[in-house]
C-alpha cells in the first residue's frame, strides 16, 4: 500500500523529496492557518514567526497537494519528514482522509496542530503580519515562506484572500522597516 503526504504549506513549494505522484487534493473539516508559533525554522523562541497548520474548524476546507512516496524510499522520507515537521510536537501526525481533484478518495499522512500545544495561537492578521516581517530562524527569513507559500497557491489556482492580505501588509512592513 502506497503512502501519502498531504501539503498545504512548505510541503507544496519544497516537499524535500521526490514524488512518485502528485495530485491536487482537498481535505474537509480543516483550513490552512498561520496558528503556529515556529520557534525553530521560521522563529526563535525570542522572536518566534508564524507558519502554517491544519487548524481543524468545522465546515472548512483546505485544498493542497497529495504527495505518494515511492516505495522504495519511504522509511526514509518518513524519517526526514518527521525529523522536520515534529521537531516541538505542536504537530500531531495523523490520518486522514482528502478527495483528489478526480473525485478518488485517499488516506494520506498530514501534519495537524495540536491546540493545546503552547506554540498554537489565534491572532489577528495585522499581529500575524507584523510578526511575519521580522522572524528569523534555522530554516530562513519568515516573509520567505509566506512569499514562496502565497506564491505556489497562486500558481495552483487556489484564492486565500487573508494570504493575500498578509503578503501585501508583510510587503509593505519590510520595506519601510
Amino acid at each position: 500500500m502506497s503512502v501519502w503526504v498531504f501539503g498545504y504549506g512548505s510541503l507544496l513549494w519544497n516537499p524535500g523529496f521526490e514524488s512518485a505522484e502528485t495530485l491536487r487534493a482537498t481535505l474537509q473539516g480543516y483550513h490552512r492557518s498561520f496558528c503556529m508559533l515556529s520557534i525553530h525554522h521560521r522563529g526563535s523562541e525570542e522572536e518566534p514567526g508564524l507558519v502554517l497548520a491544519l487548524d481543524a474548524v468545522e465546515n472548512a476546507q483546505c485544498t493542497g497537494v497529495a504527495f505518494r512516496i515511492p516505495t522504495e524510499n519511504e522509511a526514509v522520507v518518513l524519517e526526514a519528514l518527521r525529523a522536520r515537521e515534529l521537531i516541538s510536537s505542536a504537530y500531531e501526525e495523523r490520518t486522514v482522509t482528502v478527495v483528489t481533484e478526480d473525485g478518488r478518495a485517499l488516506d494520506v499522512l498530514a501534519y495537524v496542530i495540536n491546540r493545546d500545544h503552547r506554540q498554537y495561537v489565534q491572532y489577528a492578521l495585522e499581529r500575524q503580519a507584523q510578526m511575519i516581517a521580522v522572524a528569523v530562524g534555522g530554516r530562513g527569513p519568515n516573509p520567505e515562506y509566506l512569499y514562496n507559500t502565497a506564491a505556489k497557491l497562486t500558481e495552483m489556482g487556489i484564492k486565500d484572500p487573508d494570504m493575500d492580505w498578509l503578503v501585501a501588509r508583510v510587503e509593505y512592513l519590510t520595506a519601510h522597516v
